[in-house]
């Protein structure tokens, strides 16, 4: 869900993408996003006009060209799709397959390292197609000992969990506006620390190219017509998480994930990822033996006007991907979530102590 306050934001009147005020507030944005992504000095951010994946090309097409080798460690869905960008790209790229719904060991990256090496290594922080968080710090000292820059996937993590690009080293990062921004998709945040800047390459895509971008962005130079309505929405997004503070959000999505978590355990439900693996803003719930899952999430959604995420690749009909991100992670959305999804399992015959979800995750909040 968005914010009443963002929300409001995408009301005010459209100014012209040249507009000193408009500018104003980009140059704003450019500091709050260093600030979220906590990003070195001399870093560059900013927000692609496009969703997430725009903000995925945008990183590769700077950073990659012919012959470039890149390790993909790949735990999902989204770690193929970065792998797959980069091979468009023209990248030598060597895939890390890790199971789906377990994290990458750092150690099988140094040892892939040290079986051919890499230029950049890339990897999802936040796998949201199996409720994963990889350990990007550790992986990231891992790159750098063996001379790699490390490309980030943050789409699901910026905002939600701690995400440090100065403290854990992060050369490039990519996220987008929709999930713990919390406000609407169609902006793509990224960070390029100057780690990164220094070795971009010539970039293929005239609308992606960074060169052309922070001409836009810092040296008002027209290269597109951006969105008025998005950099408003994204702006008081950014503004709502300076007031909240950047580790009282993190506190908020982790405490919340462990209600949630409670909740599922009281009513028999597990996670597919273990314990020290689980994102706290993607919750990949195994689905119970003899239950239809696109039964029970149609359900969720026409008796209770909640929609969540199927599985997808090997995990389809197997897991529901239920988000608690941004302005939606909260306990009264939990609560009405745990109420929903033991309605709609009773619906298909599959018993649940009577409301023993609501309760354990009542507890948990109070506890």
């Amino acid at each position: 869900m968005i914010s009443p306050r963002v929300m409001r934001a995408l009301a005010a009147p459209v100014l012209g993408h040249l507009d000193p005020d408009l500018l104003a507030m980009m140059d704003e944005m450019r500091d709050q996003l260093r600030r979220l992504f906590r990003a070195p000095e001399g870093s560059f951010a900013f927000a692609v006009s496009g969703t997430g994946t725009s903000g995925l090309e945008a990183t590769v097409a700077n950073l990659v060209q012919d012959g470039t080798r890149v390790l993909a460690i790949v735990t999902g869905y989204f770690g193929d799709r970065l792998a797959q960008v980069c091979e468009r790209y023209g990248a030598r790229v060597t895939r890390l397959e890790v199971e789906w719904g377990r994290a990458c060991d750092p150690q099988r990256v140094r040892e892939a390292l040290a079986r051919q090496g890499a230029d950049i290594v890339c990897v999802v922080h936040a796998e949201t197609s199996t409720g994963v968080r990889n350990p990007v710090e550790e992986i990231a000292a891992v790159a750098h000992d063996a001379g790699a820059l490390i490309l980030v996937d943050a789409v699901t993590s910026l905002g939600g969990h701690p995400l440090e690009l100065e403290k854990w080293g992060i050369d490039a990062a990519y996220s987008c506006t929709q999930k713990c921004v919390g406000a609407p998709s169609g902006m793509a945040p990224v960070a390029f620390a100057p780690s990164a800047l220094a070795r971009r390459v010539k970039c293929r895509s005239f609308y992606l190219d960074l060169g052309l971008l922070e001409d836009y962005w810092v040296r008002r130079k027209y290269h597109h017509t951006i969105s008025a309505s998005l950099v408003y929405a994204l702006h008081e997004a950014l503004t709502a998480i300076d007031e909240e503070g950047l580790e009282a959000r993190w506190a908020r999505h982790e405490r919340n994930h462990l209600v949630l978590t409670a909740g599922l355990e009281a009513m028999g439900l597990g996670l597919l990822p273990p314990v020290g693996e689980r994102l706290w803003t993607l919750n990949a719930v195994r689905v119970p033996e003899g239950v239809d899952e696109a039964t029970a999430r149609k359900d969720l959604l026409t008796r209770f006007n909640m929609e969540v995420g199927a599985g997808l690749g090997p995990l389809a009909g197997k897991i529901w991907r239920v988000g608690i991100m941004g302005h939606s992670s909260s306990p009264q959305a939990i609560l009405l979530f745990l109420g929903a999804i033991e309605g709609v399992l009773r619906l298909q015959g599959h018993r649940v102590p009577p409301g023993a979800g609501t309760a354990a995750a009542i507890a948990a909040i109070d506890g």
